[in-house]
Order: C-alpha cells, then structure tokens, then sequence
C-alpha cells in the first residue's frame, strides 16, 4: 500500500513538473498568436540622368486587416543592405537610390515588431545603365536600421563602390555626409572624405557616428526656473514705485537743474541694480546655467546619406537612406 502511494505521488510530481515546463512555451505561443501577419510591397522605378541610374523605391507595408503598420524597413540588392527607410503613418515610405551598372534584384524587408508579424516583399528586377567608362561610384549603408535609446551613439558603415575608375585620370575626392536628423542629434562620418584612386576596384568605407540626446539632470528646469519667476514680489514692490518716482522728478523737475540731474543719477542706480540681479539673463545664465537639455524626439526616421564628389566643372552626388529608430529613455 504504502509503495502504491508512492508511485503516485511520483507520478503527480512529474505531471506537475511537465506542466510546469510546458506554461512559458504556450505563454509564448500565446503572445505571438496576437502578432498580425503583414504584407509587404515594393515597387521599383528606374530613370537615367548622365549615365546613372536612379531607383525610385516605394515601400507599403499593411497588416492581415489591411491596415498600415510603422517601423523601419530594410531595402535589400541581392539579399545584401542597400539603404532603410522609416514608414509613415500611412504605412508607406519612398527612397531614391543611385544603382552601380547592371542587374539589380530589389527587395523591402519588415522586421516585425510585438504586434506585428515579419514579412518580406517579392523581388523587383531593375537593370542600370551599361558603363559609359565615365568615373563613378555608387553609396550603400550597413546597418540599414539602427535604433537608439536617448542618449546613445550607434555606427553605421558607409561604402563607396567605384565604377570605371580606369577612366580616372587623377584621384577622386567623395565627401559623406547626411540630413534629416531628428532635433538635437548628430552624425560624424569618419573619414568624412575618402579617396577613389585611378584603376581602383575596392569598396571604401566611412565609419558613421549618430548620436542623440536625453535630458540633463543636473540642469532641471525645476531646480532653476525661469529668472523672472525668481523675483520676489518684494523686490518688485521696492524697485518699481523707486523707477517710477525718480522718471516723475526727471519730468517735473525742468526748472531746477540740480534736481533733474539727482534723478537722472537715481535711474541710473535702479537701471544697474537690475543688471547685477536676476533680472539680467547674462546673470542668470553666469549663476544658474543653461536650461535643461532637451532631448532627441522619439520616434522613427529616414535619414538621407549622400556621397558627393566634384571634377571642379560637374558635381555627382548619390544618396541613399538609413531608417533610424530613438526609443525613449527609462
């Protein structure tokens, strides 16, 4: 009897263990069956201006109810990064992307977020202009999303291809940069310039840097509120009726020199007094520092990064897009 009660309080024991390893999996499961699934597209438009090839990209994103979903969405050439974008609210987002000569097989990817379930877009074939043995180089970004926290730095690398580089007579200078930043972020490519040798066949880099922001703590606008509001009714109740007066005996006081000159000597005791408090910005910035910092904006942006060069008659500029996502900070 008592060997019976132990093999079923064994039994119960490994049922129960069983349960117990089994609930993360069905939670999981669970919270992905709330995850919609989405569609993506990606429509390609191909026009040629001086030789290059410019892709018009638009990407749309919906979920299994039609409805537009937001996030980053990588462009891919060949399964390899070529540019992000950001969508819109409207689920849409577009990029104009300079293609090296040849064949191209574009495709957008969603990564998915909580609610929404990854998907990829079927392939567009676009073929660019043949080589017109005209110097050139085409710009891609590696990551193609980046996503921050206010506050952090992330790095993207930014490669130049050259093309029909034998045609080069001397080195070709192409510069890095971007736009589009959201507010109080920053971008430092380094090097900001790289040098496209005659002949040359291999991809240069630029190392990107984008850095945003979050609030200051040790300036808070509570701890130093504006300098205005720092004026006791006191001082005001003491320095306003004295201005006052003394403006009264400048005007009244036409007939006796010496008085007028007393009052003009008072104002101009009032006038600096005011300088040396907190009523003058350059004292209170001196003795309360700056106001608190604001930071970069959450949300999600296409940031626009192009490579310019110059022969010193024609200018060449290829962009492409980089979709960068700042999450608030804890």
């Amino acid at each position: 009897m008592t060997s019976f009660i132990g093999r079923r309080l064994r039994l119960q024991l490994v049922a129960g263990l069983g349960i117990a390893l089994a609930l993360p999996a069905l939670a999981l499961a669970a919270e992905t069956s709330q995850a919609l699934a989405t569609s993506t597209t990606l429509a390609a438009e191909t026009h040629t201006v001086n030789g290059t090839t410019r892709a018009t990209v638009s990407v749309a994103v919906t979920d299994q109810n039609g409805t537009a979903v937001t996030g980053p969405v990588v462009i891919e050439d060949n399964n390899q990064p070529l540019a992000g974008v950001a969508l819109g609210s409207d689920g849409r987002a577009t990029s104009v992307l300079t293609l090296s000569p040849g064949s191209h097989s574009l495709t957008a990817v969603y990564n998915g977020t909580a609610t929404s379930l990854a998907s990829t877009s079927q392939a567009s074939v676009v073929a660019a202009a043949a080589s017109t043995a005209t110097p050139d180089f085409a710009v891609s970004v590696s990551p193609a999303t980046l996503s921050l926290t206010q506050g952090q730095s992330g790095t993207v690398t930014v490669s130049i291809t050259p093309s029909d580089a034998s045609a080069l007579t001397a080195p070709l200078f192409v510069t890095v940069s971007c736009s589009g930043l959201p507010d109080q972020s920053t971008c430092t490519p380094t090097p900001s310039s790289v040098e496209i040798l005659p002949n040359a066949t291999s991809v240069l880099t630029s190392s990107m840097v984008i850095t945003t922001a979050t609030t200051n703590p040790s300036h808070s606008s509570q701890s130093h509120p504006p300098a205005a509001r720092r004026i006791s009714p006191v001082t005001w109740a003491l320095l306003l009726p004295g201005a006052l007066g003394f403006v009264s005996l400048a005007f009244g006081a036409r007939r006796r020199a010496w008085l007028q000159r007393l009052s003009l000597l008072g104002l101009l005791a009032v006038v600096t007094t005011l300088g040396a408090t907190g009523c003058n910005p350059l004292y209170s910035y001196k003795n309360h520092g700056p106001n608190a910092n604001l930071p970069t904006p959450a949300g999600t942006y296409t940031i626009t990064v192009a490579a310019q060069s110059s022969n010193g008659v024609t200018a060449i500029t290829h962009t492409t897009s980089l979709a960068l996502t700042v999450a608030a900070a804890q």
